[in-house]
């Protein structure tokens, strides 16, 4: 585990008075030496107990939750012009799904096209990039890589399945971040780099919208054991042209439905309902629906089993 943040273990000024208070625009929240010396906080203040100093010319107030985010947004007052955010970090910034042991890792990674300027702090991994190989977003006011060319630089970090979850995550149903055209593009201009080879795998797998990292779980586990491949969040209309539903994994051909219930599936009571009532309309137009969780992932072996049945009922023969 990095020691990125020794020095944010919680800890309680006693007894500050008024002079010593920080300013208003910095209740709660990180800022860099040079911020606070121009609001007008002495060396002595920013030395105080009541501030951790997680990397060299930054404070943030103790007793904050020591998260990842927070330790990114403090890194942020210390960067250059030059710097901005990628691999790892840039992902976590973009709200990208990542590994659990990856999501864990305290260490921020900070890339520079300016070798000579990359930083060498403890708890932070400096990158060199080429000019003007990537693009740089802002994302709530951090510099970033651009979601597609992060994806790229995890290909020397993280393995396939990871790769197609992201990829399937960058073309999302829901306000997409990339196109499949965007992602061939990107792989071509990424040739030559390590990792590509990883990344053009991975395009042969990733569909366009998916709305969850266990809905790809789901369908890799499908075709990779030899069912033929669903369609991913089809529209299901009944026989007067109303909709039904927006299936997770439909086999369309066999009337079958697979539906992988999230934990908002059973602790809101409101998609309670409105998912019964939707399945039993489903089952009044002959569609055979199977609902997939978290624990049933654990037994593959069984879930191929059960869609096994499902489609050989609806006329599939392997």
């Amino acid at each position: 585990m990095d020691n990125s943040w020794d020095s944010l273990k919680l800890g309680h000024t006693v007894g500050m008075n008024r002079s010593h208070r920080l300013p208003p625009d910095f209740d709660g929240r990180p800022f860099s030496t040079a911020e606070g010396s121009g609001a007008g906080l002495t060396k002595k203040r920013m030395r105080a107990s009541d501030l951790a100093r997680p990397y060299p010319a930054t404070r943030t107030p103790r007793g904050k939750n020591n998260s990842v985010n927070l330790l990114i947004h403090t890194y942020a007052h210390r960067m250059s012009e030059s710097d901005f955010f990628s691999h790892v970090t840039a992902a976590r910034v973009h709200g990208l799904p990542l590994p659990y042991a990856v999501e864990r890792t305290q260490t921020i990674h900070v890339s520079t096209e300016a070798p000579a300027l990359r930083d060498r702090v403890r708890g932070v991994r400096g990158h060199h990039v080429a000019p003007q190989t990537v693009t740089v977003v802002d994302v709530q006011g951090l510099h970033v890589t651009s979601a597609v060319d992060t994806w790229c630089q995890l290909s020397t970090m993280l393995g396939l399945d990871d790769l197609i979850r992201i990829g399937d995550a960058l073309m999302r149903r829901k306000h997409p971040f990339a196109t499949t055209r965007d992602l061939l593009t990107a792989v071509r201009r990424y040739s030559g780099h390590r990792g590509v080879k990883l990344l053009r795998e991975a395009l042969i797998w990733i569909r366009p919208g998916v709305d969850s990292p266990r809905e790809t779980d789901l369908r890799l586990l499908i075709v990779r054991s030899g069912l033929p491949e669903p369609e991913v969040n089809g529209l299901i209309l009944g026989r007067t042209g109303v909709k039904l539903a927006t299936g997770d994994l439909v086999f369309r051909r066999y009337r079958v439905l697979l539906e992988y219930d999230g934990g908002q599936h059973r602790t809101d009571e409101n998609q309670y309902h409105w998912d019964v009532d939707r399945l039993d309309a489903l089952m009044e137009e002959t569609w055979r629906v199977i609902r997939i969780n978290k624990s049933h992932l654990r037994n593959p072996p069984e879930v191929i089993r059960r869609v096994t049945v499902a489609l050989m009922a609806g006329g599939w023969r392997p």
